[in-house]
């Protein structure tokens, strides 16, 4: 029996991934998604969503990918949790791998994300999303005149410290090093802003916390001098991460085109990867704005893209 060629495969299950199954599932394409290790992407591990429009009283992360997941499979998707574990782009239809199962696709749009690095400790696991955070931009707002810290010594921490300091009464950087990396123009908008101060040489060694009235609340951190291996401990509200994203790439090295830092390249004003036919959305293909809402409009471009392509390729 022959494998069926599917019209559209999309790689990814965050907005980028679900809003192309939405957009491709009402042109009719009937879109086959493979959903990953993490469906609905970095938004699941978000506990209030508060930024994306259409939502005036917020809406928890989780529940918010499954209205997504909910309205592409109202319009024909078919959502599947599997993982990608292999993919094929050197002739169309293009080949698809999960496990030892091949499906193929006349376009393909790989919407796998980014994962923030975090610090691989147990109790940041465990206060993810209830303190811990790995956006500035996405929770800010919730630490109005608390005590936040921010681990990281580059260009992203500084950004996140900078944001932070609208909301929070007090925002202080945790630096494993003695000096930043971060650029001198950035390091100085910084250090010059009275709420920020710099606890150098040292790393989180732990995040503490307890619950209050059934919710998971940070309360402090353990901190660990680098140099004299000194444990000290200090007061928090939260906690952000800003030492970097890493792209989920690894799928396409050596078959589409990235940047230095293992972002997939797209030409400019579109969603186009240098295989003609295969379209990147979402964090996968951004590096610097990394929002729910500009994932969702990258997403619906992919769609476009793909539909376009398939009409100009007279694949109906």
């Amino acid at each position: 029996m022959d494998t069926p060629t599917h019209k559209v495969i999309i790689i990814g299950s965050g907005p980028a991934g679900l809003t192309a199954a939405v957009y491709t599932g009402r042109a009719n394409l009937h879109p086959l998604v493979f959903e990953g290790l993490q469906p609905g992407g970095q938004l699941t591990i978000t506990t209030e969503v508060e930024n994306y429009p259409g939502f005036p009283k917020g809406i928890m992360g989780p529940e918010m990918m499954e209205l997504f997941r909910e309205q592409a499979q109202r319009f024909g998707a078919d959502t599947q949790f599997k993982e990608v574990t292999s993919v094929d782009f050197s002739k169309r239809p293009f080949k698809v791998v999960v496990d030892d199962k091949e499906y193929f696709g006349e376009t393909v749009i790989v919407a796998t994300g980014a994962t923030a690095k975090l610090l691989n400790i147990p109790s940041e696991a465990t206060y993810m999303g209830y303190g811990v955070s790995a956006c500035a931009t996405c929770d800010g707002f919730f630490f109005k005149d608390q005590e936040v810290f921010v681990v990281g010594g580059g260009d992203t921490a500084m950004e996140e410290a900078s944001f932070l300091t609208k909301f929070a009464s007090k925002v202080t950087i945790v630096h494993r090093r003695d000096q930043f990396r971060a650029s001198k123009i950035m390091q100085d908008r910084v250090l010059k802003n009275p709420k920020v101060s710099v606890i150098w040489d040292s790393v989180v060694d732990q995040v503490l916390g307890e619950d209050r009235n059934g919710k998971k609340t940070v309360t402090g951190l353990k901190l660990k001098n680098v140099k004299s291996g000194a444990i000290s401990e200090v007061k928090a509200d939260g906690l952000f991460m800003a030492i970097g994203h890493q792209p989920n790439t690894q799928l396409f090295k050596g078959i589409l085109t990235m940047d230095e830092k293992e972002y997939l390249k797209v030409q400019p004003g579109s969603t186009r990867t240098n295989i003609a036919g295969v379209f990147a959305a979402g964090d996968v293909a951004d590096s610097y704005y990394r929002q729910a809402v500009t994932a969702a409009g990258t997403g619906c471009m992919a769609a476009i893209d793909a539909e376009r392509f398939l009409e100009e390729n007279g694949i109906h």
